[in-house]
């Protein structure tokens, strides 16, 4: 008995010699724009002793603090935040440059003795950025500067069907009024004389992390009610006067900032449109931006669904917190 009991213990020691990978575990706070992730995540992040890693296409700039309802130091309430005002607005930030910085903080974690009783909230409305870290990223080549200088002279309609002839799947799947995603796209088309839409699919995963996947929703109209109401809270809270002091810094290179809320001022700025009809633009696109969202994740598996409209946030955090003890 006593030597079966060696045997075992020498057969579990042989596998941590060997370098058996320890599965670590996180979770996922996904949603549409404007339907409560940042309160939910704050508490739940409190719950189980959790860091939080922003998956938001439009907080990783500077600058951007308004109109992307970036979360304060005050609203942090103590937990620590990454990926937020990493990036310059007008650099050419990449889900690749999302992937490699996000592994990199994961392999910190893991490797640091001080945050090994630390858990790892991955929380944000951007699909790919989260879909790169769950599921792995294509190996896709690097940024062309003489190929992106030459696509960023043409204008929204002939990138659009630039794209459209060279892959019809990313065409009717990515955001048509997003130019920096359009040249992207027609940019890894040009360098690999492949579809991006099949180049994209070929992932590889750079982190030992299982995720629990959270997506919160509310019924339509009261989704869309609450983004009408935070666009004008936003403008109470001074989003003209923030997106003026942007376009003035960044005037030569605006097309590179896409963020919705700035670029339809933008348009005020120069006298394109009115004042209010920039307001129900704004209100416009980020209902449009929301339904993107629900779409891109209807898609996508293993998403528990919870819905604000049907359950309270206290019901919704309990059920997490049940699976999570679980998971």
């Amino acid at each position: 008995m006593g030597e079966g009991k060696n045997k075992r213990k020498n057969k579990r020691k042989g596998w941590k010699e060997i370098g058996v990978k320890k599965i670590l575990k996180g979770i996922v706070i996904a949603g549409p724009t404007g339907v409560g992730k940042t309160d939910l995540s704050i508490k739940l992040a409190k719950e189980i002793n959790s860091e939080i890693i922003s998956a938001d296409a439009s907080q990783i700039y500077k600058e951007l603090n308004i109109g992307t309802a970036k979360i304060s130091p005050k609203e942090m309430q103590g937990v620590k935040h990454y990926m937020i005002d990493v990036a310059d607005p007008c650099s050419d930030y990449s889900v690749g440059d999302f992937e490699k910085e996000v592994n990199k903080i994961l392999f910190e974690k893991e490797n640091n003795l001080e945050s090994k009783n630390k858990n790892i909230m991955l929380v944000g409305g951007t699909g790919l950025y989260i879909k790169s870290i769950t599921d792995g990223f294509a190996n896709l080549p690097p940024k062309n500067e003489k190929i992106r200088e030459e696509l960023s002279s043409k204008s929204l309609e002939e990138l659009q069907e630039i794209l459209k002839d060279l892959d019809k799947k990313s065409y009717n799947e990515i955001d048509l009024f997003n130019k920096l995603r359009l040249i992207r796209a027609i940019e890894v088309c040009y360098l690999t004389n492949g579809k991006f839409s099949e180049l994209r699919m070929k992932n590889i995963k750079n982190n030992n992390y299982k995720f629990l996947k959270i997506f919160l929703n509310r019924n339509r109209d009261e989704l869309y009610e609450r983004i009408n109401l935070r666009v004008e809270i936003m403008i109470k809270n001074g989003l003209v006067e923030e997106a003026k002091k942007v376009y003035n810094k960044y005037r030569k290179n605006l097309y590179k900032i896409s963020s919705i809320g700035y670029k339809e001022l933008f348009l005020y700025f120069e006298h394109k449109i009115t004042f209010d009809c920039a307001i129900e633009l704004i209100k416009k696109e980020s209902r449009n931006y929301a339904k993107r969202q629900l779409t891109w994740f209807k898609k996508e598996k293993n998403y528990i669904v919870y819905n604000f409209s049907e359950m309270s946030e206290c019901e919704i955090i309990e059920d997490i917190l049940k699976r999570w003890k679980n998971f």
